[in-house]
């Protein structure tokens, strides 16, 4: 078994630059939270490798917040180099990437006053501000291609579900540095069955009154994600939170009637209030949606924190 001890820095106290990758190295044998971000690494490396030479497919799932966050770069750059084979995510999780093409979410504080900050016109979601004019934007450019949806639906009888619309989304911004413009340029489908909660259903809602009767197929889409991952003998999941992202990778696993590989799951929910986030590994075997044999690396960690880490040794592994 391997010795618990950690990183002095003494090399970079006499003078020497610091060394990232053997810091990394080092935290394995840290203990705690430190060794499993290890185990997740490792995990990560060996899902890309089963990917390309096993057929495996892997599930990127996230909560919104992580959209908001500066993770939407990273994100972006998976998405180039096709990294994943499904998305799956919340509403907010789609709408910021195109608020954020329109207009930049600025970084403000966890204690500032939400009643000024509405005075304001500033939304704040954690230590993260966007202005109400972002929101605005997004209205205007959005309303022009529910009402191309409309007439499409009605003249050639296209029908859209969540994960359609999604990808209409993507084509239309334009814009590179769009999540979902690479999504949709490296033909990755992104799912959210619970599209309408958030900006995009305000914009659903009121071009009902003004423009009635797009139609919007939720449960088409389960058919959908089970057909992206049928055919693969098993299924990766890196699921950033918890929630709808998490159920819904794993259904889709056993929608597909495949078998799940592995999960690497990172949030800060506790088991005790018996939510999906906190859902213990027990928990979800005892539901069926983790197989006996899965390999589970639970990280109790905020994923903004520790996921670049994850990213940035698994990917220095996979160069060598």
């Amino acid at each position: 078994m391997p010795v618990v001890q950690g990183y002095t820095f003494e090399k970079e106290e006499a003078g020497e630059a610091v060394r990232w990758e053997e810091v990394g190295k080092a935290l394995n044998d840290v203990g705690m939270q430190a060794s499993e971000m290890g185990r997740a690494v490792q995990e990560v490396v060996g899902m890309v490798k089963r990917r390309r030479e096993q057929g495996e497919k892997i599930v990127l799932a996230f909560t919104s917040n992580l959209i908001s966050s500066g993770l939407r770069d990273m994100f972006t750059m998976m998405a180039r180099e096709k990294m994943m084979d499904v998305v799956v995510t919340t509403a907010g999780g789609v709408e910021e990437d195109f608020i954020k093409c329109l207009g930049p979410t600025v970084l403000g504080d966890f204690a500032l006053d939400g009643a000024d900050l509405r005075s304001k016109g500033l939304n704040r979601i954690a230590n993260l501000l966007v202005p109400n004019d972002n929101y605005c934007k997004f209205e205007d450019w959005m309303k022009p291609i529910l009402d191309a949806m409309k007439e499409e639906q009605d003249k050639d009888n296209a029908a859209w579900t969540p994960s359609t619309m999604i990808d209409r989304f993507g084509k239309d911004i334009k814009d590179p540095t769009s999540f979902y413009n690479q999504c949709h340029e490296g033909n990755i489908p992104v799912f959210c069955p619970s599209l309408s909660d958030g900006s995009i259903g305000d914009m659903l809602f009121f071009h009902a009154f003004k423009n009635p009767g797009l139609v919007l197929d939720t449960a088409g889409d389960l058919n959908r994600i089970a057909g992206c991952l049928k055919g693969a003998q098993k299924v990766n999941v890196i699921c950033l939170g918890g929630g709808l992202p998490k159920h819904h990778s794993l259904q889709a696993v056993r929608l597909a009637q495949s078998a799940l590989s592995s999960l690497v799951l990172i949030n800060t929910g506790p088991q005790f209030d018996g939510s999906e986030t906190g859902m213990s590994e027990a928990n979800d075997k005892s539901e069926g949606r983790i197989a006996k044999d899965s390999t589970v690396i639970r990280l109790h960690s905020e994923a903004t924190l520790v996921f670049p880490i994850i990213m940035q040794r698994a990917l220095a592994q996979l160069a060598n």
